[in-house]
């Protein structure tokens, strides 16, 4: 169910990144706040947070290809990556911090960064949360909720699910079945957000405000549609943001299963 794209076309994709990631300060620049609060200008105008995008946390099996190893990070280079992120002094960040620093301005901690998590996949459990609760890191689980509760496929429980919310971490939409956001039509919004936002409002107990694309895919002509539901910010991969639609296209990387500590700690200083 991912979309997988090869290391090359990945650092390929920082020019882009970098592109989009000038101003200066992470309370608000100079820029940001001569224009109009909460406007899409000002929006743009505010340093872009690093957010990293992941997917299985396993060690590579010898039928996995090249490509599939981009979003396969083995659970070693995790654990590395983690450590070298609270040695280095990042905060991690949850989504209505980012959609109060984004819309108003309010100042994040110092070195922000948010950890993202895609799919469902049963080692975001049992790999990432012991890890990330040893330096005192939250997530965000963006959960694709068909695979609920099929364990023999390697995915999370709605027990586990639960937990991940209770410990303060925030549950997210991802699709029912990991549809393309870009083909949703008639139907499509009922069975793809509005069934599987209301399940994990179930599970959760909370309201679903985030969603992120599957495959990092989106169209501007289908934003509309999140913000009618009720969505705060939606969550791309390497596009270019909608300069109207800031919120509903936010960026993130991934944290690739090729990378060292050293080349996560560069990219994110130049991808944002």
């Amino acid at each position: 169910m991912l979309k997988f794209l090869s290391s090359t076309l990945l650092i390929g994709l920082f020019g882009t990144f970098v592109s989009q990631s000038k101003p200066t300060n992470i309370t608000a620049s100079a820029t940001a706040a001569a224009l109009p609060q909460g406007s899409a200008a000002a929006i743009m105008a505010r340093k872009q947070v690093p957010i990293l995008c992941y997917h299985q946390i396993r060690d590579w099996r010898p039928k996995d290809s090249k490509t599939s190893k981009d979003y396969i990070i083995p659970i070693a280079a995790f654990k590395a990556h983690m450590k070298m992120l609270a040695d280095s002094g990042y905060h991690t960040i949850l989504p209505d911090q980012l959609y109060d620093y984004l819309t108003k301005g309010t100042a994040l901690p110092s070195k922000p960064i948010m950890l993202t998590f895609d799919d469902t996949d049963l080692d975001q459990f049992e790999v990432a949360r012991p890890e990330m609760k040893k330096y005192g890191f939250k997530g965000v689980f963006f959960i694709m909720t068909v695979s609920i509760g099929k364990t023999t496929r390697h995915y999370m429980s709605a027990e586990q699910i639960k937990q991940l919310s209770d410990e303060g971490n925030v549950i997210a939409a991802h699709t029912y079945d990991h549809h393309s956001f870009k083909k949703f039509q008639g139907k499509d919004w009922e069975i793809q957000l509005d069934k599987p936002t209301k399940k994990l409002e179930g599970i959760t107990g909370k309201p679903i405000k985030y969603f992120a694309f599957p495959f990092g895919l989106w169209n501007a002509e289908n934003l509309p549609q999140l913000h009618k539901r009720g969505f705060k910010l939606a969550f791309q991969l390497s596009e270019k943001r909608d300069p109207q639609d800031p919120l509903m296209t936010v960026r993130r990387i991934l944290d690739s299963g090729y990378w060292t500590v050293k080349n996560l700690s560069n990219s994110i200083r130049h991808s944002f």
